[in-house]
């Protein structure tokens, strides 16, 4: 390894060396009573360290906790710890729920919990793959149930009644890879929690949370927004760490040509491989997983079967195999999504390649971590691609080291999701006054929604005990999916009704449009119409030498101001938006070169929602004095909203595709020059709200991405965005980065919030 280090030291590629100092374990004992002997005896032989002892003495007391610790700190060694000695309680065995995003990590815990060899321990896995049989032993027989989101909302609460011993005992819900959960998905699975928590009471229990996160910014806000309920953070890790190092790897600095991200990914780990560092490779998608890796097996001729693929889409048989094999030391290198990215136990590797920033400073130390486990040596290597993010975190890795993990972001209160949530939760107990102690002044708001649109009804038991209960039709929770907001989803079928996949409504043209070409798991199909009153695509197969690129049109306008700030020539504006998204026609494309072949106008309906958004509005006298000439704002404005869109998941925990921006030369009520950037998710998801305190440091960001990059007119590492839905036509560079530069340098004036009722 250290000659590998020294032999790159000189390379112009490598932009920085990040040295973090190995650090030895902090250890400590618990208070209060001794686990139970046959628990004692799954603790480590050197004991617990320090953020596992602590964690374990207030779960003891009843206090949710959430272990906010980097990866290999053993978060989930306390869970199975704490769950153990509950289910060996002499006078009353409790039972546990752990709630995981994936079945691989629900199946790597089941393996932890047989291996714990606790004999009082019943556990077994509840999801998609369970037999009736296997399902009615977990009701019957489990004291500690692994599931996920999913189930929980289709299967174990619409029948509850089933399940009512186990969540009569229920004593510990431990919710692992707590920051998985963030955007729309974690904003339902508050609620999720919340109708757990609910039906728990009504069977006599009282659950105590722990949530297991990577390192997150304020993890105990965020996950007291997640349970509901008062949440501790434990984040001080004593668990011992070995030296790492991380290097900032710039394919295009100091070569003739710029290297594809994917090409210069397969050299920087093949020469990994042979300096004999067993290495993990994060690739941003399927696709990319897939050449990376048989680019690196022809790479390495004599070592290609020790190379495999993993990511999302394989039969679980698959992915447990090249988990095991992984764990094993059988293999030499794995090429992976960010499925890899969350905790199944591996071990034993030497270094880790990212091709491309993973989008966030969490991200991109969750996925650090996978190497090195224990007290080794290991090393990591952020090979940046071509986009603004990545741009900017090469040429300024300081910037990117130095900052804190964003916090991870939620919306519980928005109110698509709360309506769609306390639809089911009426199904599932009647709606009383008192459980406003979950939900708070938004059950008032829905119950009156509800009745007035008849899928709630009002029952009387007694003078005053009013409930309302589900009088709508079915089970809505079969109607509600935990990752979106909207109006639902279509179904994507064949002419024969074979189905193919879903969209979410509220992009429902942006993907499905008339003679869009959709990709399914790398097969292509061609649609061929929607109907909407079955709320059905039709698609046929196609060849797949063509791809489609919608073009599209927003209208914004703001309906209603929480704050605002303004500046000399300018204000932003926080607060809800309409949005009036319109798909105004497509191009097509040829696969192979992404030639332009044609384009086509479409007559669509505009697709409306309401969302979060910030709106910065510009007066006439900072276009000038930035020298924005008037048949250059409406290009400048549609350039740095795409700049500021770019760098803004470093500011919070989310995709790029989570945001989306619009620029006008005459914006809002005043009309003036401006652009907003507003959450996608309908009904706002919690995104824009975390970054309206840091849009000095997000301007900062998005000018320092146009005045590094080194190109005179714009493209893909400044100003060019692939999610635009005008092509990327339209875009002046040197005039943005002026008027941005401008907003940066303008003195602030003052602000103001809660402005009560007043709206545009």
């Amino acid at each position: 390894m250290r000659a590998w280090l020294d032999a790159v030291r000189s390379d112009p590629r490598c932009r920085h060396i990040e040295h973090l100092a190995p650090r030895p374990a902090r250890t400590a004992t618990l208070h209060g009573r001794p686990l139970p002997p046959a628990v004692a005896a799954a603790v480590p032989t050197e004991g617990l360290w320090s953020h596992q002892a602590a964690a374990l003495d207030a779960l003891r007391h009843g206090r949710s906790v959430v272990l906010a610790t980097p990866t290999a700190s053993g978060k989930s060694l306390v869970a199975r710890l704490a769950v153990a000695e509950a289910a060996c309680a002499p006078l009353r065995p409790a039972t546990s729920l752990l709630l995981f995003p994936t079945k691989a990590l629900a199946q790597d815990q089941l393996r932890a919990f047989d291996e714990l060899g606790v004999a009082e321990v019943e556990a077994g896995t509840y999801d998609g793959d369970c037999t009736p049989d296997e399902r009615r032993r977990l009701r019957d027989h489990a004291n500690v149930v692994l599931t996920n989101p999913e189930m929980l909302h289709h299967g174990m609460l619409p029948n509850h009644r089933r399940w009512a011993t186990f969540l009569g005992r229920l004593r510990y819900v431990v919710v692992d890879e707590a920051h998985a959960l963030g955007g729309v998905f974690g904003s339902h699975v508050a609620h999720l929690l919340r109708r757990l928590t609910r039906v728990a009471h009504r069977y006599g229990a009282d659950p105590t949370f722990l949530c297991s996160s990577a390192t997150i910014g304020e993890p105990a806000r965020f996950a007291s927004s997640l349970c509901g309920r008062d949440v501790i953070a434990i984040d001080l890790d004593g668990s011992p760490r070995g030296a790492k190092h991380v290097i900032a790897w710039d394919p295009t600095a100091g070569v003739g040509s710029p290297r594809s991200t994917h090409a210069a990914t397969v050299e920087v780990a093949a020469s990994l491989l042979d300096a004999g560092m067993r290495t993990l490779v994060f690739c941003r998608s399927r696709s990319g997983t897939e050449v990376v890796a048989d680019a690196l097996r022809q790479r390495l001729v004599a070592g290609a079967a020790r190379v495999r693929s993993y990511r999302g889409g394989y039969l679980p048989e698959e992915r447990r195999g090249i988990e095991a094999d992984l764990a094993a030391g059988t293999l030499d290198a794995v090429v992976s999504t960010s499925a890899l990215e969350l905790g199944v136990d591996i071990s034993g590797l030497d270094a880790v390649v990212m091709s491309g920033f993973p989008g966030t400073v969490a991200s991109m130390w969750q996925q650090i971590g996978r190497c090195g486990r224990g007290s080794g040596e290991s090393l990591a290597v952020i090979v940046a691609g071509r986009d603004q993010l990545d741009r900017w975190v090469v040429r300024h890795p300081a910037e990117v080291f130095g900052r804190p993990p964003e916090p991870a972001v939620i919306n519980p209160a928005n109110p698509q999701v709360v309506e769609a949530q306390l639809a089911c939760a009426s199904r599932e107990l009647p709606l009383a006054p008192d459980d406003d102690r979950y939900w708070g002044d938004a059950l008032d708001d829905v119950v009156r929604r509800g009745v007035r649109d008849g899928w709630l009804s009002l029952r009387r038991r007694g003078p005053h005990l009013v409930r309302a209960v589900w009088s709508g039709d079915g089970v809505p929770s079969a109607r509600v999916g935990l990752r979106s907001s909207g109006r639902g989803e279509h179904r994507i079928v064949e002419i024969d009704g074979t189905p193919i996949g879903t969209v979410d409504d509220d992009r429902l043209y942006d993907q499905t449009h008339p003679d869009a070409i959709y990709l399914h798991q790398g097969r292509a199909w061609r649609v061929c119409s929607i109907d909407e009153e079955r709320r059905e695509v039709l698609v046929v197969p196609d060849r797949g030498d063509t791809t489609t690129h919608p073009r599209s049109q927003d209208r914004v306008a703001v309906v209603h101001v929480d704050a605002t700030a303004t500046f000399s020539g300018g204000e932003l504006t926080l607060g809800w938006v309409e949005i009036a998204h319109r798909v105004t026609g497509y191009q097509t494309r040829e696969a192979a070169t992404r030639r332009l072949l044609c384009e086509a106008r479409l007559d669509l309906p505009a697709r409306e929602s309401t969302t979060r958004a910030i709106l910065c509005s510009i007066d006439e006298s900072l276009l000038t004095a930035a020298e924005v000439a008037p048949d250059r704002v409406r290009p400048a404005l549609h350039a740095v909203e795409h700049a500021v869109t770019s760098v803004l998941p470093t500011f919070a925990m989310c995709d790029r595709r989570d945001i989306e921006g619009v620029s006008s030369a005459a914006l809002g009520e005043g009309q003036r020059g401006g652009f907003v950037v507003f959450d996608r998710a309908a009904g706002g998801s919690g995104i824009v709200d975390s970054v309206w305190g840091a849009t000095d440091r997000l301007f900062e960001a998005a000018l320092a991405v146009l005045e590094d990059c080194e190109c005179n007119d714009g493209c893909p590492s400044c100003v060019q965005s692939p999610t635009c839905g005008r092509g990327n036509e339209g875009l002046d560079k040197p005039a943005a980065t002026r008027l941005i530069r401008a907003i940066v340098e303008a003195p602030p004036i003052g602000s103001a919030l809660d402005p009560g009722d007043e709206s545009f």
